[in-house]
């Protein structure tokens, strides 16, 4: 599938904030390229991921010793995304120097795997989290999104929603291909509801952050 000129640019885009966790001296410069980017309320939110990179580089700084391993922690649906939009950002951010996990291991699941993940997102800079059509479907995803959400709660980690061919008050108020997936997921989790009821409230959470929309044409 060919990437469209205007996701290209949202991989610029995300670059350029991202690059800023790898040096905080980098953040002025990159405040002065954001200023031009046209649209008003992607300048909201670069300017406020900016500002928040800048105080975690600054705490970092203080410290002789980081914790942090990645740059970023990359949650998507690889059925969605995997071969094409997440596929060219994850190889555009890892070819800009900035560190990157992915979990390319879509078969084997089991506890190892599990705890190799919860341990990349903690020791992680910042989350991007795809929410495509299929992201609701997968119980793995939706529990990467509550460990995520949950380590925004107790750290500066930083969260970056893209929302890919899905609109924002799909992921928050869970209608459209959420609401078929929750539909599944209360039939096979009778017995655990609480646990479908923190998936949803880290989708309405993650959704009232803003992010980057983008659409695949």
């Amino acid at each position: 599938m060919p990437i469209q000129q205007a996701n290209v640019i949202s991989f610029l885009i995300i670059i350029l904030i991202l690059q800023s966790t790898l040096s905080s001296q980098r953040v002025q410069v990159q405040r002065k390229a954001v200023s031009k980017v046209p649209h008003q309320p992607i300048q909201i939110l670069l300017y406020s991921f900016l500002m928040s990179v800048s105080m975690v580089n600054h705490q970092e700084s203080s410290s002789s010793i980081s914790r942090y391993i990645y740059d970023v922690f990359l949650s998507f649906r690889g059925v969605d995304t995997r071969k094409n939009f997440t596929d060219h950002l994850y190889i555009a951010l890892m070819q800009a120097g900035i560190h990157t996990y992915r979990d390319d291991n879509e078969i084997e699941r089991g506890e190892k795997i599990r705890d190799e993940i919860e341990r990349a997102i903690y020791e992680s800079k910042a989350s991007i989290i795809v929410f495509s059509k299929n992201y609701a479907s997968s119980t793995w995803c939706l529990n990467e999104l509550v460990k995520i959400m949950e380590h925004r709660k107790f750290s500066k980690h930083i969260v970056l929603p893209i929302f890919y061919d899905v609109n924002p008050s799909q992921v928050k108020k869970q209608t459209g291909s959420f609401a078929e997936a929750f539909a599944r997921h209360e039939e096979s989790f009778k017995s655990e509801m609480d646990m479908v009821q923190r998936w949803r409230a880290a989708l309405r959470e993650v959704a009232d952050l803003g992010g980057m929309l983008l659409e695949d044409r």
